[in-house]
């Protein structure tokens, strides 16, 4: 038997498919919605699809931006011989709240992950080559989280970038096996970056 009317049982449906909303927070969040003034809710509506068609890739390191090319990858003071590869927007910008390091990003959009059929032509690992081709990058640092996955990837990039002859390092395990970056403070962050080791 369905609880409420058609309208409302649609976006707490449409709500719930957003990750990390359960069914409960999905009701909460809909039932703030239909009670917020339409002024606000309109502002809302035209702020996410103004994001869904501003929103593209940077075309250097892939991070989420609304210009050809992010804030990091503009930046002339930026270190363009340290190339740290992430799995997402959200771990470049953990990292960015450190505020110590002075490298580029590369963002892969995922991890290699045979159980969910995400393989290396799934993720930005092509294009990460590529990059290397320039011969401006020296050192590579893999900040893949500490999961099955991420560890997975960590090793594949290895393999792929060691026989250029750039230096490959991984962050060290000042992040926990399982952590997802995005979550972690910054003083942990750090320790684990100043104390990577060379794969």
């Amino acid at each position: 038997m369905e609880l409420y009317s058609g309208p409302i049982n649609k976006l707490i449906e449409e709500l719930a498919g957003l990750p990390g909303i359960g069914e409960k927070s999905a009701s909460r969040l809909a039932f703030h919605l239909i009670n917020m003034p339409k002024g606000k809710v309109d502002r809302l509506a035209k702020t996410i699809l103004e994001a869904k068609e501003k929103v593209c890739y940077c075309k250097t390191c892939f991070t989420l931006t609304d210009q050809e090319e992010c804030p990091v990858c503009r930046n002339a003071k930026r270190d363009k011989s340290t190339v740290m590869v992430v799995e997402n927007s959200r771990d470049l910008a953990a990292y960015e709240k450190t505020g110590k390091y002075t490298g580029v990003y590369h963002v892969l959009h995922g991890a290699i992950s045979p159980m969910l059929g995400i393989g290396p032509g799934d993720i930005k690992l092509k294009e990460l080559i590529e990059r290397l081709q320039d011969d401006t990058v020296e050192e590579v640092i893999i900040a893949t989280n500490s999961s099955l996955e991420g560890e997975t990837t960590a090793m594949y990039i290895s393999k792929l970038i060691k026989p250029s002859g750039v230096k490959v390092t991984r962050i060290a395990s000042g992040v926990p096996v399982g952590g997802d970056l995005e979550c972690i403070d910054e003083v942990t962050l750090l320790r684990a970056l100043e104390g990577r080791t060379e794969l």
